[in-house]
């Protein structure tokens, strides 16, 4: 028989009409008429992957080799009467019982995060914005959290390409002592900024990693505070 008549054969004994198979498919959110049923089982057309595996399901066709090309010659029952059919499956269910051969299921161990405090305001990599210290909200990260981070905070700007990118989450140390050539989270004159720290003989600058930003110079009368360095262990 090919394919639309053993679909035909299943469907009638198991006293189906080819709307209750219509039906049935769509709970596999396959949306198909009784008429494109009857046209599979004219050979007219052939269903899809999904949709014969699906009416596998439906219509319980369990050894899918056997029904629909020939002899299975994997099928373990193939060289057995009905009877000895019976005795495997009477032992299967010895062997089940006794527990001793339980297929052994692998533990899906649930991940755990860490929960960390991320900045609601993101630090402008460009032109900075201002960071309000109250401004945190707490969120469980389950990505790498460098071992000394204090918080995270997110960039909006392009002055730290290309090393760091636009929205990208940078975690912060907290610490309000840097060495020259770290990387911190500053605030200087209402303003939020992660730069570089430099300091030299001329004075203490904030530096772009972006050759086309000019540093910022932190003046003698400047209101200025290093929120904390790049962590990055």
């Amino acid at each position: 028989m090919n394919i639309g008549q053993v679909i035909a054969q299943n469907r009638k004994s198991k006293g189906l009409s080819q709307i209750d198979v219509a039906k049935e498919l769509g709970r596999f959110d396959i949306h198909v008429g009784n008429a494109a049923i009857s046209a599979w089982e004219k050979g007219i057309n052939m269903p899809t992957a999904n949709q014969f595996l699906a009416l596998c399901q439906i219509l319980e066709i369990n050894d899918i080799y056997t029904e629909f090309i020939g002899e299975n010659p994997n099928d373990p029952f193939r060289n057995l009467n009905d009877d000895g059919i019976i005795k495997v499956y009477d032992y299967i269910d010895l062997l089940e019982a006794s527990g001793k051969y339980d297929k052994k299921s692998s533990k899906v161990i649930p991940m755990e995060g860490r929960i960390m405090k991320i900045a609601l305001t993101s630090a402008s990599a460009g032109t900075g914005n201002f960071l309000d210290d109250e401004n945190f909200d707490e969120i469980e990260i389950f990505d790498h959290v460098p071992r000394k981070a204090s918080f995270g905070v997110h960039l909006d700007g392009d002055s730290m390409e290309p090393k760091f990118k636009n929205e990208q989450l940078v975690w912060i140390e907290q610490t309000d002592c840097l060495e020259s050539g770290d990387l911190g989270l500053f605030f200087l004159d209402g303003l939020t900024y992660f730069k570089k720290f430099v300091k030299k003989e001329t004075g203490t600058f904030l530096v772009s990693l972006n050759a086309k930003y000019k540093p910022i110079e932190v003046g003698e009368y400047s209101t200025f505070k290093i929120f904390g360095r790049l962590a990055t262990d």
